[in-house]
């Protein structure tokens, strides 16, 4: 039975309850972020938490604890289920209120930690790939709902990965209002062309998530003498590229062998996906904050 953080105590799973009337629950009014940890280590662990503050202060909530003592519940949380690697989701919500939409309302935050196992696509899909759809959906308009915000209303992903389900598909590719590629469902997405040795990503602005995994991608590509650009991209450059990947943190890093039923590249894992796969590996095998001291 898990064990669950829930507002400054440890409680078994079934005695986890939030109010009925938590506004993220309501209204999806709330925070929160995936985090990985492999070999005892919390990998990229204040990144991901320094995204989290930021994402709090932009819908204006507060985080009910600091980074560093959020940084402990954390691995609190992960000693208390015996883990050492381990998918870790950390929930802020605005709290109980009333089924009005003033937040002003809600007197106190709810602070929620699980920690457990995750398996975003099945071990062999790292191999054979991944089939991805453009979805009909658009991604939603950075003067909207700014999507480097990761919010708890996630319907707009949600949406896509149903018509992406629909079509046969796994991941669904957003496009923006342009018709420009940002990101998919839940992953950022890359293309890579043997001509110019570049890798290329869409910029945060076009409607991607500035992610953990996709950082470290860009930053061992270059290591690697891989050029690295933010660029934007339609879905001929995907349809033309000689690789694309997908990164995330529960995702980690996994090829697509086919979109919209073209076939990419030889229709396999191409090199230097399988590298950047490697160095990621390797990465987080030794770099990270100590669960057990």
């Amino acid at each position: 039975m898990l064990k669950i953080y829930l507002n400054g105590k440890i409680v078994p799973e079934e005695e986890a309850k939030v109010s009925v009337f938590d506004h993220g629950l309501l209204y999806g009014d709330g925070v929160f972020e995936g985090i990985r940890s492999y070999n005892g280590r919390v990998f990229k662990l204040n990144e991901h938490l320094c995204r989290l503050f930021k994402s709090a202060k932009v819908i204006m909530l507060k985080v009910p604890l600091s980074i560093s003592d959020l940084e402990e519940a954390i691995l609190k949380t992960l000693r208390a289920n015996k883990l050492h690697d381990a998918y870790i989701r950390v929930v802020v919500t605005r709290g109980k209120g009333d089924l009005g939409l003033d937040p002003l309302k809600c007197l106190s935050p709810t602070l929620f930690i699980i920690a457990s196992k995750i398996e975003l696509y099945p071990a062999e899909l790292y191999e054979k790939g991944l089939s991805l759809a453009t979805v009909p959906t658009r991604r939603n308009e950075v003067e909207a709902l700014n999507p480097a915000i990761k919010s708890l209303n996630y319907l707009n992903n949600i949406l896509a990965k149903i018509e992406a389900r629909n079509s046969n598909a796994l991941e669904g590719i957003f496009l923006n209002s342009q018709g420009y590629v940002t990101e998919c469902t839940g992953d950022n997405i890359f293309i890579y062309t043997e001509k110019g040795n570049l890798l290329l990503t869409p910029p945060v602005y076009s409607g991607a998530l500035e992610g953990i995994t996709r950082n470290c991608v860009m930053k061992l590509a270059k290591e690697e003498g891989i050029g690295v650009e933010e660029k934007l991209l339609t879905r001929y450059d995907l349809f033309c590229s000689d690789e694309v990947f997908l990164t995330g943190s529960a995702a980690e890093i996994i090829h697509v062998y086919k979109i919209d039923g073209r076939v990419i590249g030889e229709g396999k894992r191409g090199r230097v996906t399988e590298l950047l796969q490697k160095k990621f590996k390797e990465l987080t095998q030794r770099e990270g904050t100590q669960i057990y001291k």
